[in-house]
């Protein structure tokens, strides 16, 4: 399933200022923590704790959040469905990305192992 044209520009439209807490709601509830949260967004986008807070401060859209990012090389090993999108068939670059960072808050919340996170080898 391909999101629509609209869903697209919802995406890009949504600042992080309104999903970092319900972020922070999804994993605090499973018992992870504010910094591994933070850990996974810097290790999708480069973003630092510092950096995360000045762009929750500033209201940056999505659009804009991920036009700052250093997008990890790795990202593309990010797959799976999440909010009932297949994230490899996601045609809209923005869309994906944004799907991306869900997964990894998915992943974090269900108690996934840090190193399964992150992709790493």
């Amino acid at each position: 399933m391909q999101p629509t044209p609209e869903h697209n520009e919802r995406m890009a439209k949504m600042t992080l200022a309104l999903v970092y807490p319900l972020y922070i709601a999804k994993i605090e509830k499973k018992g992870r923590t504010i910094e591994e949260l933070n850990q996974v967004i810097e290790w999708l986008t480069g973003f630092d704790n510092l950096k995360i807070q000045e762009l929750i401060t500033e209201k940056a859209t999505f659009e804009t959040f991920f036009e700052k990012a250093k997008l990890n090389p790795n990202a593309n090993l990010i797959k799976g469905v999440i909010c009932g999108y297949r994230i490899e068939e996601i045609e809209n670059p923005l869309t994906k990305q944004v799907r991306y960072l869900d997964k990894l808050v998915d992943e974090l919340a269900k108690g996934k192992k840090m190193d399964k996170i992150l992709r790493e080898m």
